[in-house]
Formats: structure tokens, sequence, C-alpha cells
């Protein structure tokens, strides 16, 4: 069994080189902090009657956001919740953290003692989930009443909406493993792409490109990179038909120029890697049906939502480390 530790951890090393750092990290959660994580959210529903995958689409999101922004205090543990000490404690208790729980409602905190140790503990995984069950469930417990108990906490729809999507998610694949991903078009498809970030655009104003084109034939697939919900179909001016996907990392990918859609996906489906979404076309820079105004590529971009807003990055590395990886399984095969 040693030896199988040794050799599983030597070989995830490795593979970390070869990956984006946000890659690396994500291999670095798979495995026992995962298992770990499953396990504490379902202790928690038992003892709270929250399902499972509402925690987890919850502290998901909280970990993105964080992981997105500087500004903000991460908290060490599985769990990325964070409350502050003030909140925590009262605003007007002298004790910052306080752990007792009877002093603690007494000056105005919000912090419980989820595992019934007798301590309400900011640091302890348990104390942080189910405090926050006792501020959603102010509102009630079905669904509806989650969402507002989560816009009354967090005051944005699109948070409530992306938390919401990250719980169908995780209900559907009944695992918080889900870090694998595709590449955007089949290996074996006559492509070409390199780094177009940043290039001038000038169609609808002077602009810069925010994404990497991949050029390929007309009708070839597109692939969905991740696991993720559709938030977006149809037609863009600049576009043509696209479709907008939300990944579980709070990563929104954007795939452009499409020459038709795969017609079972719809608004609203729940995506994995390697789901067909479309098919290559030249669509875009007019009104609906506008094409053939350039060579037919993918235009795929990538942008974060950090809490409060959105922003473009370059999805070309991660291109490349995709394409690097499904050809190193399609040899094991």
């Amino acid at each position: 069994m040693r030896k199988f530790t040794v050799l599983f951890l030597t070989l995830a090393a490795l593979l970390m080189t070869f990956l984006p750092e946000r890659s690396s990290e994500a291999a670095e959660r798979f495995t026992k902090e995962d298992v770990d994580r499953l396990s504490l959210y379902k202790k928690m529903e038992s003892v709270t009657l929250i399902p499972w995958h509402y925690f987890a689409g919850v502290d998901q999101y909280e970990r993105s956001v964080r992981k997105a922004r500087r500004d903000l205090p991460a908290r060490k543990g599985l769990v990325g919740i964070y409350f502050s000490p003030i909140q925590w404690s009262g605003p007007i208790n002298p004790i910052m953290d306080d752990t007792n729980p009877e002093r603690i409602a007494m000056f105005g905190g919000i912090g419980k003692d989820g595992n019934n140790d007798g301590i309400a503990d900011r640091n302890n995984d348990e104390d942080i989930l189910f405090t926050f069950a006792e501020i959603i469930q102010k509102h009630g417990h079905d669904i509806e009443n989650f969402r507002i108990g989560l816009w009354s906490y967090y005051q944005r729809d699109k948070a409530v909406d992306i938390i919401m999507e990250n719980a169908m998610i995780y209900e559907t694949y009944g695992t918080v493993s889900l870090d694998k991903h595709s590449f955007i078009v089949p290996l074996r498809s006559n492509y070409s792409y390199r780094s177009t970030w940043g290039d001038r655009r000038g169609f609808g104003g002077l602009r810069i490109h925010e994404g990497t084109d991949i050029f390929a034939d007309y009708g070839v697939p597109v692939k969905a990179v991740s696991y993720g919900v559709v938030e977006v179909k149809g037609w863009n001016r600049f576009g043509g038909w696209r479709i907008g996907v939300r990944d579980i990392n709070n990563v929104y990918h954007y795939y452009a120029h499409l020459g038709s859609f795969n017609k079972s996906i719809e608004k609203g489906s729940i995506v994995e890697p390697g789901t067909v979404l479309g098919y290559v076309g030249s669509t875009g820079y007019g009104p609906p049906g506008t094409s053939g105004k350039f060579p037919p590529h993918l235009h795929f971009g990538m942008y974060r939502d950090n809490g409060i807003t959105e922003w473009a990055f370059d999805p070309y590395p991660y291109l490349k480390a995709w394409e690097r990886q499904e050809r190193v399984d399609s040899k094991r095969r």
C-alpha cells in the first residue's frame, strides 16, 4: 500500500508540471480532499436536512470567488465559506475569535456549534457549514426559500444562479471530483490554432480579441471542455450562433461562430467534457443568419467571475494543456 501511495504521488507531481497553474491546483484537490469534502457535506445534510449538493454548490462558489480575488481573506480547511471574526463573534464582543456559543449569541454573533462539542469554532468546517445553514434556513426549507436565503445573504442574482447550477451538476454526478477536461475539437480533425489573445478586431468598433480562434473545417464537432451548465444559446451579432457554458469553477466558456447546434442541447442543459455542443461554422458579424464573412473557425473565450464582475483571460494555455492531456489519454486506450 505504501509503494502504491508513493507511486501515485509521484505520477501526480509529474502531471502537475504539464498543466496551467489552476489545473495543477485541481489535480491536487482530486483524491483524498474530494472524498473528505463529500463526506463532510453528507454529514451536514444529516444534521441540517439541506441536501449535500447545495452545500457543495455554495462552497464551490465561495472557493472559486476567493481564488479569483486576492483582496478576500481565505480560510484553511476543507470549506471555503468565510466568516469574519466580527460576524462570527458579534460586533461588540470583546473576544473577537470567541468560541462560546452562548456568549456569541448574547453579543449578536452568528457563530454556531455544528458538531455538539460545546464550541462554536470559526475554524471548524462543521461549525462553518452549520452556521451557514442556520442563516439560509431562516427563510424556509424548500428549494425556493433556499434561493431566497441565498439572495438575502449574497444580494446578487448571479451568485444565486451560479450556486444553483453548481448544485445541479453535483447532484447529477453524485461526486465533487469533477476536474476532468476535454479538448475542444476531435484530435483526428483537421484544425489549427495559435495564441491570438489581444489581437486587434475592427467589426463593431476597435476592440481586442478576447479568446483563441481554432480554425477547422465546416461541420467539425465542437465539444464542451469541462463539466458545466449551458447559460446562453442563440445568436450574437459578433459571435453568430454561439453557446455559453458556466463550468464548475465559475468560469464562463464562450463558443462562437458555430454553423449549427447540437439539437439536444438547450439552455439549462448539463454538459460534461466531450459533450458535442455544435459544429464549426463562419456565422456572425451581422444580423441573424449572417455567414461566410471569414473562414470557418471556432472562437473560444474564457471569463472568470469574482463575485462582483467578470473578466476575460487567455484560454490558449488551457487549450494546449487539454490537447496534450487528451493525446496522452488516447494513447493509453
